[in-house]
């Protein structure tokens, strides 16, 4: 059984300790809970591949407390020192060339000459990473190319006695996943958008090209790039003008009628309420399909705006055709 811990003093000691022991925790950071292990121990990772099930060739991120113990393993030009001031602690992930003397173990980054880095915002997140004192390397606690947990309760769902504990942090209240930025090359790379906007990017570091390049997708540089991923069992439909009766119903405003089911991401067709809500809401359908005999999941359309952007990436990937276990299909 999977032990779940309190959001408290002794819990975050409890799970820095398993940590600290090569043993693998979830906790809640403010886009979705990760399932942590320390990157600077290869058995550790191999581990977290293992409880997953995901594919080697897609690296983890790590996570620091500070900027300033993240760089020290990875090479930071001055955009990366810009955007790091003003977003971290934050939902912003930088690619970043690993220096020589970097520890963390080369299955975290699948062997790349990169290293995606982020600063967790939350204060328990922030109290576990001192606490552990070691990077942690951490995807989303899910088995892999499922919907992204947004609270202990589904981790539980799809991990429970495969990982050792997961602290209990409560739900995430970004929802998605960060932004994640390549800055190992000649110009900024958008690799996937998420809890950090385009525009407040842009803003600070100039236009970004948005990837990836056939090269790329050959072997991405960072997680969440497959392409069909974050699915729920159901077949997903998107852009819904209209509802079918065997069909569930992800709302964005005002519902449309006639569904066997149906979640409202945002009364208010709020993006940020949506993003909040989005991987819960399509755990909740999933569940009302399989209790229902209901066929697929209908999602009525969401601007491409803010965070649009990045709740469209996700069901996108959540829609996309499910790859064979020997011709993976990446984002496109």
């Amino acid at each position: 059984m999977t032990e779940r811990l309190a959001p408290d003093a002794a819990g975050i000691a409890r799970a820095a300790a398993l940590l600290g022991a090569g043993e693998l925790v979830a906790f809640g950071t403010e886009t979705v809970y990760g399932l942590g292990g320390d990157a600077c121990n290869p058995r550790a990772v191999a581990a977290i591949f293992a409880a997953k099930g995901r594919p080697r060739f897609n690296p983890l991120i790590c996570h620091y407390p500070d900027a300033e113990t993240a760089f020290a393993h990875v090479a930071a030009p001055e955009a990366a020192r810009r955007l790091a001031a003003a977003f971290w602690p934050g939902p912003l992930t930088l690619v970043l060339p690993r220096r020589e003397d970097c520890p963390v173990a080369l299955l975290t980054g699948a062997g790349l000459a990169t290293l995606a880095v982020r600063v967790p915002a939350p204060p328990i997140t922030q109290a576990l990473l001192r606490a552990v004192a070691r990077p942690i390397a951490a995807p989303s606690a899910n088995r892999s190319g499922r919907v992204s947990p947004t609270t202990a309760a589904h981790v539980l769902h799809d991990l429970d006695g495969r990982i050792a504990a997961v602290l209990d942090s409560g739900p995430c209240p970004v929802g998605v996943e960060s932004t994640v930025l390549d800055l190992s090359g000649d110009a900024p790379l958008l690799l996937r958008p998420g809890g950090t906007t385009r525009e407040a990017i842009e803003a600070l570091v100039g236009p970004m090209r948005a990837g990836p390049t056939a090269g790329e997708r050959a072997a991405p540089r960072s997680p969440g790039m497959l392409g069909s991923h974050y699915a729920p069992a159901r077949p997903v439909r998107l852009r819904a003008d209209s509802v079918a009766t065997d069909e569930a119903l992800l709302a964005f405003g005002p519902p449309l009628t006639g569904a066997g089911a149906t979640f409202q991401l945002s009364a208010g067709a709020d993006p940020v309420e949506a993003a909040a809500n989005l991987f819960a809401g399509l755990h909740a359908l999933d569940g009302e399909c399989a209790r229902r005999g209901l066929a697929r999941i209908a999602v009525m359309p969401i601007p491409e705006t803010g965070l649009g952007l990045a709740i469209n990436d996700r069901l996108r990937r959540a829609a996309a055709p499910r790859p064979s276990a020997r011709k993976p299909t990446f984002l496109a």
